[in-house]
Parts: structure tokens; sequence; C-alpha cells
């Protein structure tokens, strides 16, 4: 018989006690571990307490408030949009990211540039490349094309009146952030297509009255296609933007959680 007081809270006899599989033993065993050294459970605890406080506060949707679970069904496919937009930006974070391993913003070479010939290599020559820069092509189509018909639902549906007006500004310049996340990357393979695209951006930014030529200079490095044109728009496309746009993205997500979804009245 043992003097020494039993632990009331002793969770490794809890556990050997239990039928449970080997993945549910190896969660548990590592939570307590955890715990044991971080308390990780109280910050769990204090974090889903806060989850339910605040989902508390949340304005009921037209949906709960009027019961009309079953009167627009029609509807709820084109509330999937903003949701498949965001899974096609993890897919094109994903591939960009592999593809940003085998790219080289450069023009020069002898017969072609380099920005060219690795995007060559890249479909030629590497495993998977073909494929990696084709899902990442597609991606871009397809969130475009997802981001205009939500955009096109949120009007038609009024989801963008009174309270939700911020939210829909902040959609808006999603959308042309977007658009120029595609404009930059069009340009990186800097081949035919990529040079004339660029020499319009450059004319369409001259033709701005009294700012045009700054404009040109700031965003392509001249007036002209050049090394410092690739330079700007691969900084733009692989450091600038992901980060705003990715930040604007949480925040509209945010703010769609707070106010809830506008079902159509």
């Amino acid at each position: 018989m043992s003097l020494q007081k039993k632990d009331e809270f002793d969770h490794g006899e809890w556990l050997d006690n239990k039928e449970l599989s080997l993945i549910e033993k190896t969660y548990l065993f590592t939570l307590m571990w955890l715990d044991k050294r971080l308390r990780v459970v109280d910050y769990l605890e204090l974090l889903e307490d806060q989850y339910y406080k605040m989902n508390m506060q949340m304005p009921k949707s037209h949906t709960e408030q009027y019961n009309l679970d079953n009167k627009f069904w029609y509807w709820y496919p084109l509330y999937s949009l903003g949701s498949l937009s965001i899974i096609a930006y993890v897919v094109l974070a994903i591939t960009g990211a592999l593809l940003g391993f085998y790219y080289a913003p450069a023009t020069a070479g002898e017969e072609a540039s380099v920005a060219y010939n690795q995007m060559l290599f890249i479909m030629a020559e590497l495993n998977f490349g073909f494929m990696l820069r084709s899902i990442h092509r597609w991606a871009a189509q397809f969130m475009v094309a997802a981001v205009f018909l939500h955009m096109l639902r949120v009007y038609f549906t009024g989801a963008y009146k009174e309270p939700r007006e911020v939210n829909w500004i902040i959609g808006v310049v999603l959308i042309l952030l977007l658009l120029l996340f595609g404009f930059s990357g069009y340009l990186l393979p800097w081949n035919q297509l990529s040079l004339w695209a660029g020499q319009i951006g450059v004319e369409m930014a001259m033709s701005v009255p009294l700012v045009g030529e700054w404009a040109a200079l700031l965003i392509f490095g001249g007036f002209e296609m050049g090394q410092p044109t690739l330079m700007r728009m691969y900084i733009m496309h692989v450091f600038i933007l992901p980060f705003v746009v990715t930040a604007l993205i949480a925040l509209h997500v945010g703010i769609v959680w707070m106010q809830g979804i506008a079902e159509p009245h």
C-alpha cells in the first residue's frame, strides 16, 4: 500500500483503460505531453470560449430569421463562388512557389532571354513541369472567372448594401488587384505575347493625364520593355501582391464571418 496520494488527474491511467485506436492514443498522448509542459489545453479552452462568445453576438442571417431553408435552394451553388476563389488562390500560391524554384527574371541571353529559356525548361524538361505550369495558368483563369461571378451574385442579390458596403469596396479592390496579378504574371515568360502586352501597358499608363509618364516609369521602369520592366513585374507578382491580396482576403472573409451571409430577399 502506497502512502503517496493518488493523482485524481492521472490521464495516463485513464488512457490505458480506454479502448482507443492507435491514432487516437497517439493524438491524446501528444496532447497530454504538450499540456504538462505548455498548458495548451488552457489556451484551447480560452479560444473555444471566445469563439462561442463571438458567435452568440453574430446577427442571424435572413435564412435563420425567416425560415427560408427550402425556399432559395437554387441560389446556394452561387454562394460557393467565394470559397472556390479562395481554393483557386491557394492552388496558385502552391504552384507559383514551386515554379519560382526554376524561374529566373533576366532578359539577358544570346538567342532568347534567360526568363524565356527557363520557361521552356519548365515546360519541356522538368518532371511534371508542364502540368505544374498548366495548373497555375488554369487556376488563374478559373479564379478570375469565379471572382467575377461572385461579384455578380453579390450585386444581383443586393448583398452590397448597408451594412456590407465596406466589404463590397474591399471586393472591388481585390478584383482589381487580381487583374494586376494576372497582368504581372503574363509578362514573366518574356515571350512575344509578354513584350507586346507590356508595351500596351506602357501606352495605357502614359495616356493618363498629368501623371502618365511618372506612372510608366514607376510601374514599368521606362517607356520600352527591358530588364527593369521584368524585374518590377517579378517583384510585384512574387513579393508585393501576394501579401497584400492575402491580407485583404483575410479581412474580407473575417467581415463576412462577423456580419453573416446575406441571402436573397
